[in-house]
């Protein structure tokens, strides 16, 4: 494969064996007007970051089988793990301030749905919507709290999704590279109508976070757009590591 998945697989596991842990806070940080603003959408990204790791480690080593691409399954096991994790930070920090956490949405049934019903190809094509999306939300949520120790937390997860996304994006380019472009084009295609489509519905979703962080529709819309042409607009393989792993912050928020 055209991809380093060595490059990756070393990222990956040494931050296996280095996971954040929740910052320090004060519980008189996080106000009953953030607690009533943010609960509800924090609850529905918390439930959302929890990935079904099963159906995707056992498409990622079918993957591997088939087009010679070890160690792709062990990447993908120490990515799901960092997943999980984010999705237990946020729980700790719900737990801390006595938000409660939701059992299912829809917008987490449609996305489980997807996952359930699709080939790895198309499994990865969600994940890195959805974590796309996800780094617009997190700097939008930063912005509109004052709470020093949620702040915190979405600089975290924005720094791991950077590197998932510039594997998942690198991973989703490669598996494009052998096809013909009219398969390429129609790809792309359907991949930016369901992204712009998921954008879209997470704004109607936790448009009351995203209003005071100063989004509309169209600006989050826009904002969701610019990272997807970031990532996916213009090939970047490793060569462009420090970019991808995020040493250089992008400008498009």
């Amino acid at each position: 494969m055209h991809t380093d998945l060595k490059v990756w697989l070393d990222h990956f596991e040494y931050h296996a064996d280095r996971r954040c842990v929740l910052p320090e806070g004060s519980p008189d940080d996080f106000t009953p007007y953030e607690h009533r603003l943010i609960g509800v959408s924090l609850a529905a990204f918390q439930l959302e970051e929890q990935i079904d790791g099963p159906r995707l480690m056992r498409g990622a080593r079918r993957y591997e089988r088939e087009h010679e691409a070890a160690p792709l399954g062990q990447i993908v096991a120490l990515l799901v793990a960092e997943q999980n994790h984010h999705a237990a930070l946020l729980g700790a920090f719900m737990d801390q301030h006595g938000l409660p956490h939701r059992r299912a949405d829809w917008i987490d049934r449609t996305a489980r749905r997807v996952h359930g019903l699709a080939g790895f190809e198309l499994q990865i094509a969600a994940l890195v919507s959805a974590k796309l999306i996800g780094k617009v939300y997190y700097r939008a949520l930063e912005s509109a709290t004052g709470c020093r120790q949620l702040q915190t937390l979405c600089r975290i997860l924005v720094a791991d999704e950077l590197a998932h996304v510039g594997f998942e994006s690198d991973l989703l380019r490669e598996m494009h590279a052998h096809t013909s472009t009219l398969v390429r084009a129609a790809h792309a295609t359907l991949h930016r109508a369901f992204f712009t489509n998921a954008s879209l519905a997470v704004w109607l979703g936790h448009s009351r976070v995203l209003r005071p962080a100063g989004y509309g529709a169209r600006g989050f819309v826009t904002a969701c757009a610019n990272q997807y042409a970031f990532y996916l607009g213009t090939p970047k393989t490793m060569a462009n590591a420090p970019e991808v792993l995020g040493i250089r912050e992008d400008a498009a928020i």
